[in-house]
């Protein structure tokens, strides 16, 4: 399973992408990839519901996006509370897990 998160130079996440399966267990019995893709929809979730300018998500098999886009500092601000709590959550799967099964690839954003 690979995490890419996007940071601009304040360190604020903003986008993210989650693709793959973990492969520490069979597909529907992964707890692995199941904790990581429920923080991950609840990130989006949480996005889509508190911020007045939704995120652009895309989401197929095993795949899913979030892009924040046209939202302002504050509610930027906003969204770091959700976005760090995710990576946190992710973070710690990885550590209990081992790092064979979840790597985090952080990237530098930059606006176009």
């Amino acid at each position: 399973m690979r995490l890419v998160v996007w940071s601009d130079d304040q360190g604020q996440i903003r986008e993210f992408e989650l693709s793959g399966h973990a492969g520490f267990a069979e597909e529907g019995r992964d707890i692995v990839c199941a904790g990581v893709s429920a923080l991950s929809i609840a990130a989006v979730n949480g996005l889509e519901h508190f911020l007045p300018v939704a995120p652009k998500v895309q989401e197929g098999d095993g795949h899913i996006t979030c892009q924040l886009m046209g939202v302002s500092e504050q509610d930027l601000e906003k969204a770091q509370w959700i976005l760090q709590t995710m990576m946190l959550g992710i973070e710690q799967i990885q550590t209990a897990y081992s790092q064979n099964y979840i790597f985090i690839d952080r990237r530098r954003w930059t606006p176009c």
